[in-house]
């Protein structure tokens, strides 16, 4: 099975205020049915109060992305799945919930992980 990254920027979730706590409900009321389907395997969002940074070989430490990436941020999760119909239709659960159109990519297949 391939392991698919669904993802959003921050900047795509514009939900009002009153809107909110449903989000969120319906949010997490998706993760439980992907967990419940036995396909979850990881789900967060980047934290935006802490700036990234590039580390070198040499244990520099820079601050920022790479030049011209933007700035990762918003929500991620990882599901693994048989295939990328069923990436796409829990993509689409997860718009609904978030009230934003996803990203779907799919991991390419590391044999060590």
């Amino acid at each position: 099975m391939t392991k698919y990254l669904i993802s959003f920027p921050s900047e795509a979730m514009v939900v009002p205020e009153e809107d909110f706590a449903a989000v969120v409900e319906e949010s997490h009321a998706v993760i439980q049915e992907a967990k419940d389907a036995g396909v979850y395997v990881f789900g967060g969002g980047l934290d935006e109060d802490v700036a990234p940074v590039l580390v070198a070989g040499d244990g520099t430490v820079t601050d920022g992305t790479y030049p011209d990436t933007r700035v990762p941020n918003g929500g991620y999760t990882i599901l693994e799945l048989p295939t990328r119909e069923a990436a796409l239709e829990w993509a689409a659960k997860i718009a609904v919930a978030c009230r934003c159109s996803q990203e779907v990519r799919a991991f390419g297949y590391d044999p060590a992980s």
